[in-house]
């Protein structure tokens, strides 16, 4: 199975190799937390964005009194 194959941990050894070559061994650990950080900052909007969707339902589905004179 070709998925398989590309999951192997030949590959998987190679492309950490040629990583470390393309990259350099100091600037891995620097796109290891580029990339945390990024995901850290992906979940907040997700969940800023949820937390707003779920205030303005709220805000349309409220009723609004009408105010009486006194």
């Amino acid at each position: 199975m070709f998925l398989g194959d590309i999951f192997s941990p030949d590959i998987l050894i190679a492309a950490i190799i040629v990583a470390v070559l393309i990259f350099g061994g100091s600037a891995i650990p620097k796109l290891a937390k580029s990339l945390g950080s990024a995901k850290t900052e992906f979940e907040k909007g997700l969940k800023e964005g949820k937390d707003s969707g779920v205030t303005k339902a709220a805000d349309a589905t409220e009723t609004k009194t009408p105010e009486t004179d006194k």
